[in-house]
């Protein structure tokens, strides 16, 4: 079987946009105080509002929390990311899904010290020689304060492949970078699509 190849994660650009200069909250907080656009703006990134939580002895500038896998009428499957060892019981362990069933993923983490600007969720699948890329944009967003100490993320839903050709053990890798080409998060991981859940 073909693992997808980290090169194979690079993120897709958009045609014509360029990452803006970096600026520090502060320089963001004093921006144009008088301008009404600007300051819903600021207000939509969640500047200005509760006492910042980022961890000074912490360097990262995002935080991965937890996946996880939404399916209606199910419980959710959740890896808790804060957990040691999480990412290799997940490469490990495939899990399963229901072929044809519809599910999201979705995705909690904080961010801290600085602004984090576009960040986006790419992931390749493969079984049997054929590769599939994805890429979902999460977003830009403001350090978390006491007033919202996390985020959440759900992604657009997806449908399982379904029937004896789609039935089977795919492989996919996943990757959340932001616009300056920063990685939080790389990991492999695998899921069986079967005829039921607990087959």
């Amino acid at each position: 079987m073909a693992t997808p190849q980290p090169e194979e994660l690079e993120p897709e650009g958009t045609e014509g946009f360029k990452v803006g200069e970096k600026k520090t909250i502060d320089e963001y907080q004093k921006l144009d105080e008088n301008d009404a656009s600007l300051r819903k703006w600021k207000q939509s990134l969640g500047l200005g509002t509760g006492t910042p939580i980022s961890d000074p002895s912490d360097p990262r500038k995002v935080i991965l929390i937890s996946l996880s896998l939404e399916v209606d009428g199910r419980s959710d499957i959740i890896i808790d990311l804060t957990q040691k060892g999480a990412l290799d019981s997940l490469a490990k362990k495939p899990f399963t899904i229901k072929e044809g069933a519809t599910f999201r993923m979705k995705a909690k983490f904080r961010v801290q010290h600085e602004i984090l600007s576009g960040m986006k969720y790419v992931q390749v699948v493969s079984r049997m020689g054929v590769k599939q890329k994805m890429q979902e944009m999460i977003g830009s967003y403001s350090p978390n304060t006491t007033d919202k100490p996390e985020y959440e993320k759900k992604f657009e839903p997806e449908t399982a492949p379904s029937g004896m050709l789609g039935r089977g053990h795919y492989e996919a890798i996943s990757r959340f970078v932001d616009d300056d080409k920063h990685d939080y998060l790389m990991f492999k991981w695998s899921f069986d699509i079967k005829k039921d859940w607990k087959e």
